[in-house]
């Protein structure tokens, strides 16, 4: 019963970092919106915590990196450094890498325009190193909607797993106003990997908007993976600069 337990929890872990590939930090999520035409944008979680049931993780560091090669798209390579604090396990691993393109479908609010802005990503969920040996592939689409009050972004993504599993993924997030130099934010998803598992989570944190390309984030969320709960601590920097000089 020991072995299975240990089995199922750490087929819950390969499940999280199979999630589509979609990501703002700090959620699972994404919104519809690319960097400009020659900016690298990178995502940084330095030092982030996961507990699945008895299982402890750390992500030290996640990375997302997003160059915008094109009008209205952007390149995207992601990976976690993945440190099992379970007694017993030594080294690290490289987990949920992935290569993606994203583009902007209709411009909208986040664009500067009028209604909604709506995007799509999509791309491969690359072996990872110690862990994660399949390759599989992902397709998403997002709306996003801003009004004075507040900001929502609408993801749907399905994907083929690294296991070669089927998953279904949907998101919503909510943000307060953008003009706010600190925002409360929050997520609600509910993913299906077919055959193995269900996941509800929800999240709340802050961003705080230091300035116009520099973010700073942190969030708690917490999730059932079937019958295992989940805590995770988020924190990170988002920050962009120009490659064109």
């Amino acid at each position: 019963m020991r072995g299975r337990t240990g089995l199922i929890l750490g087929l819950a872990l390969i499940s999280i970092s199979a999630t589509p590939a979609v990501a703002y930090r700090p959620f699972d999520g994404t919104d519809a919106a690319v960097a400009e035409t020659g900016q690298l944008e990178i995502e940084l979680g330095p030092a982030e915590y996961l507990r699945v049931g008895p299982e402890r993780t750390l992500f030290a560091p996640s990375a997302r990196f997003n160059y915008g090669f094109a009008a209205g798209w952007e390149a995207v390579i992601e990976g976690d450094v993945t440190h099992s604090l379970r007694g017993g396990v030594d080294g690290a691993s490289l987990t949920g890498s992935g290569a993606f393109l994203k583009g902007v479908l209709r411009e909208g609010v986040l664009q500067d325009k009028t209604g909604p802005s709506v995007a799509t990503e999509f791309g491969l969920l690359l072996p990872g190193i110690r862990d994660e040996h399949g390759t599989g592939a992902s397709l998403a689409g997002i709306v996003s909607q801003r009004w004075e009050w507040g900001t929502l972004h609408l993801n749907a993504a399905a994907a083929l797993t690294r296991e070669q599993h089927a998953d279904l993924f949907i998101s919503l997030i909510g943000e307060g106003p953008h003009d706010w130099p600190v925002r409360p934010v929050g997520e609600v998803f509910y993913e299906r990997d077919i055959g193995s598992f269900q996941t509800r989570s929800a999240l709340i944190g802050v961003i705080w908007q230091l300035k116009e390309d520099v973010a700073i984030d942190f969030a708690l969320r917490g999730a059932r993976i079937n019958e295992h709960t989940v805590g995770e601590i988020r924190a990170g920097i988002t920050f962009a600069f120009s490659l064109l000089r």
